[in-house]
Formats: C-alpha cells, sequence, structure tokens
C-alpha cells in the first residue's frame, strides 16, 4: 500500500520524516491511529508490511524516521547520531510532537504507540512522561533495560571512545561490546545480523540496506546510555498511568530480551509501579524482529486481536 510523506519540525526543528499510510476513506473513520517507533540503526520504511496489515485492519499509521536514522538524517555522517547535546530528550520529544499531531488530525480516535527495540525504549519514555496522550502501548524487542552497572560501564567505555575520536567517530570497539555477543546462541550462524530474525530474506534486506547496520557514533551511545538511565528510574515509571493498556512481545531467542528474561523483568517492573492491564507474549525461538520474523503473519494477527480486545469500541 502506498504511503504519503510530510517532514515536521523537531524538538530543535530539525524536519523529521514521516509516512502516513490510510484506510481508504470509503471504508468510513478508522478504528484507531497507530504511530510507529522503529528501532536504532533502522528506518520507519521497514515497517511498511505492518502499517499495510494495519491498514487492512482499518487502521490509520503513521511511523517517523528518528533523528539520525532513515531520510531524517541528511547525509551519511548524520547516521546514527541524534544530536551533540541532550539527544535522548529531543528524540523522546520528537516522538512525542508526531503524537500531538496524530491527535491534532484525528482528535476522535484512540491513539496507540508501537515501539519496536531503540523505539520501545522511547515508547516506555513516553508512557511516563506523556502517558495520558495515549490509549495504549505496544512494546516489541523490549526489555527491562541493561542494568544499572552495565549502564555505567557503557557510559564511561562511550565517553572514553568519544574522547579518543570524537562525538561523530564510529568505534568498532562500542559495536564488539554491544552488538558482538548477540549471536552467540545461534548455531553456525549465517551473518553478523542472524539475531534479528530467522528469515535470511530479512537479513540480506537488512545488511544491503545502507540506512541499515551502520556504526553508531560515541554521542548516540552515550545518549542511549542516558535513556536507559532516566526511563529505569522508580520516579520516572511511578509518572506511567495505573490504567495504562501495554502489551509487550518478543522472542525466546532476542537478545535484547535476555532471551526472555529481561522481558520478564520489565512486566514485573510495571506490575510493580502498579500498572493493571499489562498484556505479553513470548514467541519459542523467535529473535529479534517479531514483526520481521518466519512467524510475522501470526505475530501480526495477534497484535490485532490485543488491539481489537482493548481499544475502545464507537459508541461504547
Amino acid at each position: 500500500m502506498e504511503s504519503t510523506t510530510f517532514t515536521y519540525p523537531g524538538a530543535d526543528g530539525l524536519d523529521i520524516f514521516t509516512y502516513r499510510w490510510a484506510p481508504d476513506p470509503s471504508r468510513g473513520r478508522p478504528r484507531a491511529a497507530i504511530q510507529i517507533a522503529h528501532g536504532m540503526v533502522e528506518h520507519a520504511a521497514r515497517y511498511a508490511h505492518v502499517a499495510d496489515a494495519l491498514v487492512h485492519a482499518g487502521y490509520v499509521v503513521y511511523a517517523n524516521d528518528h533523528r539520525g536514522h532513515g531520510r531524517t538524517a541528511p547525509t551519511e555522517d548524520d547516521l546514527a547520531f541524534f544530536s551533540s547535546r541532550d539527544g535522548w530528550h529531543k528524540l523522546v520529544a520528537d516522538v512525542h510532537t508526531l503524537s500531538e499531531r496524530v491527535r491534532a488530525e484525528h482528535p476522535s480516535l484512540p491513539l496507540v504507540l508501537l515501539g519496536h527495540s531503540m523505539g520501545s525504549f522511547a515508547a516506555q519514555h513516553c508512557m511516563a512522561e506523556y502517558g495520558p496522550d495515549y490509549d495504549a502501548v505496544v512494546l516489541s524487542g523490549s526489555s527491562n533495560g541493561p542494568g544499572a552497572l552495565l549502564v555505567r560501564g557503557g557510559m564511561l567505555a562511550a565517553q572514553i571512545e568519544r574522547r579518543r575520536i570524537g562525538p561523530r567517530g564510529r568505534s568498532e570497539l562500542l559495536g564488539k561490546l554491544s552488538f558482538g555477543p548477540y549471536n552467540n546462541k545461534i548455531k553456525r550462524p549465517r551473518t553478523e545480523f542472524d539475531w534479528l530474525s530467522r528469515d535470511p530474506a530479512v537479513v540480506d534486506a537488512y545488511i544491503a540496506d545502507p540506512r541499515c547496520g551502520v556504526l553508531a557514533t560515541t554521542q548516540m551511545w552515550l545518549d542511549m546510555m542516558t535513556g536507559f538511565t532516566v526511563m529505569s528510574r522508580p520516579r520516572t515509571r511511578d509518572k506511567i498511568p495505573k490504567n495504562l493498556p501495554v502489551y509487550v512481545f518478543s522472542g525466546t531467542m532476542d537478545p535484547v530480551g535476555g532471551y526472555g528474561k529481561g522481558v520478564r523483568e520489565l512486566i514485573k517492573a510495571l506490575t510493580r509501579h502498579g500498572l493493571t492491564r499489562v498484556s505479553h507474549r513470548l514467541y519459542a525461538g523467535g529473535r529479534h524482529e517479531m514483526l520481521n520474523e518466519t512467524n510475522k503473519d501470526e505475530v501480526i494477527g495477534d497484535l490485532l486481536v490485543w488491539l481489537d480486545e482493548t481499544l475502545p469500541r464507537e459508541g461504547a
């Protein structure tokens, strides 16, 4: 299905490139609006097949390329670089600014924020800072975060590398420390990105895409560590509305989710902070990108069922 595109001003005036997929107006009013926040070193166009399924089910879908990603990055040098300062908070603000635009365009529709991987951590931050603005949140390829010790270690390593090669420098060391172990539980991996999906066509397309898989800048690593620190604070999670519906799904072979452990810790943390409507699904054998997995039709179907059961119906 064809999309329309537009840009909107980000937190510092940066043009944020955005896709919009909408059902045929002859089918009546959309069921709800879904906003997708993509993951690290990828881009929103990779979710076109998800948007297509959602549109056919009656939803209008928006997805932006985050700062430093996709068509929002003006040049190759800008890929995987958020900002010279306060990059994580600017990214989160960009996500919410798009949410405000979606609300303005569809004021009577429920709004769902769907975040994958890095986008899921931004969504968790939005749940705390802007929770009342969302009717539901979906977290894909997420976790409770890497833990305080790992975050402090990652922050220190990124600071050392930034001093060595500058904020826009790209560190092989940081890449290996972060993603190097992700293939460890895969027997005879074919590529360094097999941890993404069991579907070789998905992995090959990712590798062939010049906007995917690039080495992150040292400044972006620092910004990510800042995001993990803020997101995991008890006072941050205490601000999440207790009745906000949240759906968490992941694969049992997703290293980002700690092979299920980090996902279960996230669910425990959310319920410990008083959330009463948390649902989850773990797919046996699934890797990081469940929306791009060999059983993606099942995963998207389960998402549609949850949306249908969770969102208020017109006139209810």
